[in-house]
């Protein structure tokens, strides 16, 4: 049998003092003397004392916990930006909650009810790529809780974002390739409810525009942008016998998929097919070759999304108003898309 969990009234029972006089001690209260708090704590110690936060976020108000929401935990670009979170929130005694949404608009919602259900202070989130219904964070924002979006974003939500310059990325990225020489540029990309694609496409766009270089729609490949998803638009490329001497992929995953079909065919890259990705993911620098692609600088978008909270918090009390953060991307340049050797 589980024994029973301890609490406040064993430690006074045991020191022969009120509770209150235990749950001040507990809390440091300056009116304890140091003697009475040392044999509380020694005792808490002694009985294995677990406090109930809960309880406590209850009497306080806050929880001094933020519930964050990104699509999966196994990419080092979100388990970046959740590094940066931490950076800003620990400083201010602030611990985090992580889930996953998997991408899937209904568990998105269940595990918003459970970060409520813990009590969060607050929400950041990057929402799924299948996500169309946002009710759930219009609810949130209506009972006053703080709600932060990043990276992926919609404009369905007025509340604060922040995201990379996603159609200066896309830009920067066709640019390039347009500078080595290609004219005929596929493009990888989601158009569905998530804005960084929309704007990493209309950046390709532009970017095709201003170089007086025709669009040609059958170039555009839609998918999931995982690297199956690469690999099967690729194959399909392939076996359409279009013209084509460039691949700028919205996601580095569907880039390598594309890298590894072509090599399979004996279609050689950045020689016969230059190749650009989106993320800087870490394995972009081990390919073969080696992976031009654009940084999203993940840590600064979550040391930025963080700040952007407790701004909201500390304005809890008067009329806030929405702050769009837009981070600068970077295109780091390496051997995939350099076909003339620039």
């Amino acid at each position: 049998m589980a024994s029973k969990k301890a609490t406040i009234h064993d430690i006074a029972k045991e020191l022969n003092i009120t509770a209150s006089t235990v749950s001040r001690a507990l809390n440091n209260n300056p009116r304890i003397s140091e003697a009475t708090k040392k044999a509380v704590l020694g005792m808490a110690k002694d009985l294995n004392y677990q406090p109930n936060n809960l309880a406590a976020a209850l009497r306080k108000g806050k929880s001094q916990l933020i519930g964050i929401i990104v699509p999966t935990i196994n990419r080092s670009f979100f388990s970046s930006v959740i590094r940066g979170v931490e950076e800003v929130a620990n400083k201010l005694n602030y611990r985090v909650i992580v889930s996953q949404s998997n991408e899937d608009v209904d568990n998105e919602i269940a595990t918003l009810n459970a970060l409520l259900n813990a009590r969060v202070d607050g929400v950041l989130v990057s929402i799924g790529k299948n996500t169309d219904r946002f009710e759930h964070y219009k609810d949130l924002m209506e009972r006053g809780i703080p709600l932060v979006l990043f990276d992926r974003t919609t404009n369905e939500v007025g509340t604060s974002q922040v995201v990379i310059d996603d159609y200066l990325g896309g830009y920067l990225a066709t640019e390039h390739l347009i500078k080595q020489g290609c004219k005929k540029i596929v493009h990888f990309t989601n158009l569905k409810q998530v804005n960084i694609y929309k704007e990493r496409y209309r950046g390709y766009l532009e970017a095709l525009r201003d170089n007086d270089i025709p669009f040609d729609e059958s170039l555009v490949y839609q998918s999931d942008m995982q690297l199956v998803d690469g690999r099967n638009c690729t194959e399909q490329l392939l076996a359409s016998h279009k013209k084509f001497d460039a691949i700028f992929s919205a996601s580095d995953y569907a880039a390598v998929g594309a890298l590894q079909i072509l090599k399979e065919n004996g279609v050689k890259v950045p020689e016969d097919v230059a190749l650009v990705g989106f993320s800087n993911e870490p394995f972009t620098s081990f390919t073969d070759p080696s992976l031009t692609t654009v940084s999203q600088f993940p840590i600064e978008m979550g040391q930025a999304a963080a700040e952007s909270f407790f701004e909201i918090l500390e304005a809890k009390k008067k009329k806030f108003i929405p702050q769009k953060t837009v981070l600068q991307p970077e295109l780091i340049i390496r051997d995939s898309s350099l076909k003339s050797g620039k």
